[in-house]
């Protein structure tokens, strides 16, 4: 299946501003998936709080894999930070969440409960097809990703800005990526990255 090209088409330190851009493209989408993939590295027991809040249901788990006690494999994955004294949780920092929810359920408040680690939004779709730009919209490729605290799609490094990204098909597609963002009034704002 091999992975989409996402093209960072706009950023801000504002963190509402960059979720209300990457909402104006999901509305271009022609299709949408019934799911909406929400992760996050949490730094603070606060952080790990708000988000358990958020995402009550959720697994947590430890962000880079951990040796078990006996040295010999992984320390388990899940983490029931529910039950856990903050005392407890904080040696066990970072921690991460993936959690797929349905659209419009939770995502506002994923971003109220944002800390300072690394997050994203990905929204799944299918780009319209386009003959302007002679560009063909690909289901298992297309979609809007906002990175929150982040510049790189694959969060290497953390950054002080929100991006927002456009994944369009596997070999990508500038002419698409462009559009979309003078949609939003700029440009592509780098290099396509190796996406979803």
């Amino acid at each position: 299946m091999g992975n989409s090209r996402a093209y960072p088409v706009f950023r801000s330190t504002d963190v509402v501003e960059a979720w209300t851009q990457a909402l104006r493209l999901n509305a271009l989408l022609e299709e949408h998936d019934d799911e909406v993939a929400l992760m996050a590295e949490l730094v603070t027991v606060e952080d790990v709080h708000m988000m358990a809040a958020v995402l009550p249901s959720a697994e947590f788990s430890h962000h880079r894999a951990r040796v078990d006690t006996t040295g010999r494999g992984f320390a388990q994955a899940g983490l029931d930070i529910v039950k856990v004294e903050d005392s407890l949780l904080e040696p066990e920092l970072p921690v991460s969440v993936l959690h797929y929810v349905p659209p419009d359920t939770v995502e506002d408040e994923f971003v109220r409960a944002l800390g300072r680690g690394i997050a994203s939004i990905g929204l799944s779709g299918r780009w319209p097809d386009d003959a302007e730009t002679d560009s063909v919209g690909v289901a298992a490729y297309d979609g809007v990703e906002v990175v929150f605290n982040g510049d790189d799609v694959n969060w290497s490094e953390p950054a002080g800005h929100h991006t927002v990204f456009v994944h369009v098909g596997k070999w990508g597609d500038l002419p698409r990526a462009e559009k979309l963002a003078a949609f939003l009034g700029g440009t592509v704002l780098g290099d396509a990255q190796h996406g979803w």
